[in-house]
């Protein structure tokens, strides 16, 4: 089974999501369940994860119910404010909602590097733990120190790295991105999702060839069984559209066995968000 492990749906509004600038004007239109569902099947894939774009406890009741109106909706990874001093409750209350699979807090757009480290941050992540919820990680390179520090104090914890990263593909930065992704790879409780590609290149003008370092180290770093595929549909129309965006990646699994293949194109997802 073929699981699209990353995408977003949205009914867009011009205030709450004003993350989306004049720049990014095909995005700024609803995305719907069945505007994917036709996308999938034709790309032979059988389901998919939908993840919060939006961080409001609304953004995850929105998402459950898209989820139970819509059975090709696997899983969600839902918002909570993990440095709620009520945590412990709202993930109790939680887990009659069997569909969300984990949690995420768009950390790239948090200024403070040390973010992730904060107690009240860290509290609410031990608090995912106990209740066996995932952790999507999304961070840009000012928080790569926090990440590791937040990873090394929750040992029990699954994380789920987004969008490998965003290594700033465009200027071919690679360095410091690469051993920020050896040193994550280290931890055994890591995931990470090979998603997001093309709108960290140049939209307009981006070739397969920009990202063969960036997926052979991930591939090198994390193995076989710790990696899955999200497309990020539909921010990924801003430089590629769905089929692109597979075959970004595609054409760069020629050494995979069939078994891998399957594992990275939806087993590993079943498996790491327990669908």
């Amino acid at each position: 089974m073929r699981i699209d492990a990353h995408q977003h749906f949205w009914q867009y509004d011009s205030v709450r999501d004003n993350w989306i600038t004049s720049k990014m004007k095909v995005l700024q239109q609803d995305y719907l369940p069945l505007d994917l569902k036709f996308i999938l099947e034709k790309n032979d894939f059988d389901g998919c994860i939908a993840v919060q774009a939006d961080q409001s406890d609304d953004e995850t009741k929105f998402l459950v119910q898209q989820a139970k109106d819509y059975p090709f909706i696997k899983g969600v990874v839902g918002w909570v404010d993990l440095r709620a001093t009520d945590i412990d409750e709202q993930l109790h209350q939680y887990q009659d909602e069997k569909l969300i699979k984990g949690f995420r807090h768009i950390v790239e757009g948090e200024e403070d590097p040390d973010f992730l480290k904060r107690d009240g941050f860290l509290k609410g992540v031990e608090a995912l733990t106990k209740y066996g919820y995932t952790y999507d990680l999304l961070i840009r390179p000012r928080h790569y120190a926090a990440a590791l520090a937040c990873i090394a104090a929750n040992p029990n914890q699954t994380f789920i790295l987004d969008h490998i990263a965003k290594p700033e593909i465009k200027s071919k930065a690679f360095e410091e991105w690469a051993l920020f992704i050896e040193d994550l790879a280290a931890f055994s409780n890591v995931n990470c999702k090979v998603s997001g590609l093309a709108t960290e290149a140049d939209w307009k003008y981006w070739r397969l060839d920009d990202f063969s370092q960036y997926l052979g180290h991930v591939f090198q770093s994390f193995g076989k069984e710790r990696i899955m595929y999200g497309s990020d549909w539909p921010v990924c129309l801003l430089a590629a559209s769905y089929e692109e965006s597979v075959a970004i990646v595609e054409s760069k699994l020629e050494s995979f066995t069939e078994t891998e293949k399957e594992a990275f194109w939806g087993a590993n997802a079943f498996k790491i968000y327990n669908l």
